[in-house]
């Protein structure tokens, strides 16, 4: 078995079939299936090592030496691709390696076609990319003063005594970062709760006239952290998150 890992599978022909065979696995299954709509989900993860293999390191943010690989899922949860990566490398690393040929496989089929991922793909390249696809998207970005200030009005607590429940609140505005090209739509979220002191505050963007209404709760990522993680262990202010109902 171990001639056969290293011999055989390590092989380039070999490597290329092993990483495409999930997505064609998919598309077998999809040649059966009306299919209508995918969603493509974009996140990293951990790989915990123990010993000392090549291209693993210690990653602040998970606390242990591990790889840190990219997947892509679609809404059903089935694997569509991944990317094994070394340890200490951001989350985005290599994004378009893994994301590029799933979108591929899709180009030209008459499908609805949306993307969501948190704050570490937050990025123009990104942005354009998935823009120049024709795909809806919405990505989760960091909060600073000047988005705070567009929604100052959702984060003064009510006067009162607060409800028992949670309190919602939303509202929209258009945003353009130095980076950005074009301005885009932002949607932020306020949710206060009797049990806390201060509002929670969080903002996503996603691409106009696509992720709007009902739609948005499907499409949305529910984040697998509490915070985007970064090399080297630096974290985001959880101020970065966007859920829609």
């Amino acid at each position: 078995m171990g001639r056969f890992e290293t011999g055989m599978l390590a092989q380039e022909e070999n490597l290329k079939a092993l990483t495409e065979l999930s997505g064609r696995w998919i598309d077998r299954a999809n040649g059966r299936t009306e299919q209508k709509k995918v969603i493509l989900d974009l996140d990293s993860s951990e790989s915990p090592v123990y010993g000392e293999q090549e291209g693993s390191a210690y990653n602040g943010y998970f606390g242990c030496d591990c790889y840190h690989p990219l997947f892509c899922f679609n809404q059903f949860g089935d694997l569509e691709r991944a990317l094994l990566r070394n340890g200490n490398v951001h989350s985005a690393e290599d994004w378009r390696s893994v994301l590029e040929p799933v979108v591929a496989r899709y180009r030209g089929r008459p499908l609805e076609r949306f993307f969501r991922a948190d704050a570490a793909f937050a990025s123009p390249d990104v942005y354009a990319f998935l823009e120049e696809e024709r795909f809806g998207y919405a990505i989760r970005i960091p909060a600073n003063e000047v988005l705070e200030r567009e929604i100052a009005d959702l984060l003064v607590r009510p006067v009162g005594r607060p409800s028992a429940k949670p309190k919602v609140l939303y509202a929209d505005c258009t945003y353009r970062a130095e980076s950005w090209d074009r301005f885009r739509r932002v949607v932020a979220k306020s949710g206060m709760a009797c049990r806390r002191t201060l509002p929670s505050r969080e903002l996503h963007r996603d691409e106009p006239d696509v992720v709007s209404g009902r739609a948005c709760g499907e499409i949305l990522q529910s984040t697998r952290h509490s915070r985007a993680m970064d090399q080297g262990g630096e974290a985001r202010c959880e101020v970065d998150a966007a859920l829609l109902p």
